[in-house]
C-alpha cells in the first residue's frame, strides 16, 4: 500500500472592502486610554513636562526682553 498524492487546494484571503478597519483596537476607547495612562503615570509625566515648560517659558520671555531690547 503505497501513499497517493493528494491534490492541495489553495486558499485565498480577502478583505471586504466595505468591511475594513485599521486597527480598531487602538482606536477604541482612546479617551479612557489616555486617562489610565496619565493616572498611572502623573509622577513620571509631571517630571517630563516640566521642564519642557520651563524651558519654553524662559525662551519665550528672553525673545521677549531682546526685541524690546533692540526696539529703540
Amino acid at each position: 500500500m503505497g501513499k497517493t498524492p493528494v491534490r492541495m487546494k489553495a486558499v485565498v484571503y480577502s478583505l471586504s472592502p466595505f468591511q475594513q478597519q485599521i486597527m480598531p483596537g487602538l482606536w477604541k476607547d482612546l479617551p479612557t486610554k489616555i486617562h489610565h495612562k496619565i493616572s498611572e503615570n502623573w509622577i513620571s509625566a509631571t517630571l517630563l513636562l516640566a521642564p519642557l515648560v520651563g524651558v519654553h517659558a524662559y525662551v519665550q520671555n528672553y525673545q521677549e526682553k531682546e526685541k524690546l531690547e533692540h526696539r529703540y
